[in-house]
């Protein structure tokens, strides 16, 4: 039986999922399928298992907040003639349960079992708790 894994990340200067989907939305005519991508350097080891239904997870503001589903990895050359790994992601952004991040530089596998829950359709337009509060509840485990 294959095995699913996932990738969570750093979504630097995004302040909320919703930026995160409008920063990639704005980038999106620069590649010829317009899906939204993540270029990193390193190549993922465990690329079977990720394209197995994985999903990256976007850590913003210190709590992993949404997810993207990988659908491929391309090979992409730098300006620099290095080779890279671009993470093609589906462009639908999925709310998640919050979960509490610390900083940590690249991307890190996310087991299935660890991964955050996705929020239930009826409520992604609830309005978001302030950071604040969502990372104290998040810390004592209420969320």
């Amino acid at each position: 039986m294959d095995k699913t894994i996932h990738l969570v990340k750093l979504s630097v200067g995004s302040e909320s999922p919703e930026t995160l989907a409008a920063w990639q939305e704005a980038n999106a005519p620069r590649f010829p399928d317009g899906k939204p991508r993540h270029v990193t350097r390193m190549w993922p080891k465990r690329d079977t298992e990720l394209l197995n239904g994985g999903s990256i997870y976007w850590v913003i503001k210190g709590s992993i907040q949404c997810r993207q589903r990988i659908l491929r990895l391309d090979e992409v050359f730098g300006s620099d003639g290095i080779r890279r790994c671009a993470i093609v992601l589906e462009p639908k952004v999925h709310l998640t349960q919050a979960a509490l991040k610390r900083p940590f530089q690249g991307w890190r596998y996310l087991k299935v079992e660890d991964a955050p829950a996705d929020l239930p359709e009826n409520r992604v337009n609830d309005d978001l708790l302030p950071d604040e509060l969502n990372r104290a509840l998040a810390e004592i485990g209420v969320l």
